[in-house]
């Protein structure tokens, strides 16, 4: 779950010598390559102390989170599209100086971070690496109706699964998450070591969200509450969410307490409204508070009618150039003001 991955520190899995025990790749990737050669250069010379990166895991359709302190350990490090993780979640609160495996939306992340002063720019190495897409695990999982994956294999542009009595296989392309395949920045907007080349950027546009925004208000507001009905109050997607950093959470405030600690669907929503709006401007759409959901929300459908919003309104789309300030942040005589009445 995404708060014990949170967990991960300095005596976690950094300390692991094996590469993993489920390798989706069974030939390594020049991508793949080309990262451990950097992350062993940069600890050997001692120009970073930790490199966090990806690695596999025993369970299929499973990367986790790699935190390297030794070189002898980077052939740990792995890349494939089961690179889920956020990685710039593990970046607030660290002191060291770190070398970090960023794809698109998680230098985004990395920006934000920095421009609110979360980060000390001089004690980060980018790492950037072009992403052309996620697999979502649950796309997947549901396609097989829960059967038991025992391997997993990648064929050019093909995702090969097995198991006991059945083998199946999927394009890539119908089994990216969402926020995937509407992404306009599959390459790092700052890096300071690119991994491999860069892919060619495709903005299409969100057909969900455009359905969504055809709906009446009322319609609007009854899926949102069918969604939200289904919220355990687990708060995971706030943990996976990597602008997510307060030291106490709206939440966990006793004095002023802001909701109340229940299922009811009124504090639910008050919950997700909230936070919402926390990051309203701030949201890169990596979509990892829908990943980390385990009642399956469509999170991304709020957090990308926001984005866009934000973009129509403000002219504004958060982590892509230091030192800027987000769109709630910032004021222009320009802003529209026809909500002022």
């Amino acid at each position: 779950m995404p708060q014990a991955l949170r967990s991960i520190g300095p005596s976690g899995s950094e300390d692991r010598s094996a590469s993993g025990g489920n390798n989706p790749n069974r030939k390594m990737n020049n991508t793949e390559q080309q990262i451990r050669a950097q992350a062993r250069k940069l600890l050997e010379t001692k120009q970073v102390d930790l490199v966090i990166g990806y690695r596999n895991e025993n369970l299929p359709l499973r990367t986790s989170p790699c935190f390297i302190r030794d070189a002898k350990h980077v052939e740990q490090l792995v890349w494939n599209p089961l690179c889920e993780n956020n990685l710039a979640t593990y970046l607030v609160g660290r002191h060291e100086r770190i070398a970090l495996v960023a794809k698109g939306c998680d230098a985004r992340a990395i920006v934000v971070l920095i421009n609110e002063n979360q980060i000390v720019r001089e004690n980060l190495t980018i790492l950037g690496v072009a992403c052309k897409g996620i697999i979502d695990r649950k796309k997947i999982e549901s396609a097989l109706e829960d059967r038991e994956i025992e391997e997993v294999s990648f064929e050019g542009t093909r995702f090969l699964v097995k198991g006991a009595g059945f083998s199946k296989s999927f394009e890539l392309k119908d089994i990216m998450h969402g926020s995937c395949l509407t992404c306009r920045y599959k390459n790092p907007p700052v890096s300071d070591i690119m991994i491999g080349g860069k892919v060619q950027e495709q903005g299409h546009e969100d057909e969900e969200i455009k359905q969504m925004e055809q709906k009446s208000s009322k319609e609007r507001w009854e899926w949102f509450n069918k969604q939200f009905s289904k919220c355990i109050r687990c708060y995971a997607c706030r943990n996976a969410c990597p602008i997510c950093y307060c030291n106490e959470c709206f939440v966990d405030q006793k004095f002023p307490a802001w909701l109340g600690k229940t299922d009811d669907l009124s504090d639910t929503l008050c919950f997700h409204i909230m936070r919402a709006l926390h990051t309203t401007g701030r949201c890169v759409e990596c979509g990892a508070c829908a990943r980390a959901c385990p009642s399956n929300i469509d999170l991304r459908m709020l957090t990308a009618k926001i984005a866009k919003n934000v973009k129509e309104l403000f002219n504004a789309e958060p982590g892509l150039k230091l030192g800027e300030k987000y769109a709630l942040a910032s004021f222009s005589e320009d802003d529209p003001q026809d909500f002022i009445k």
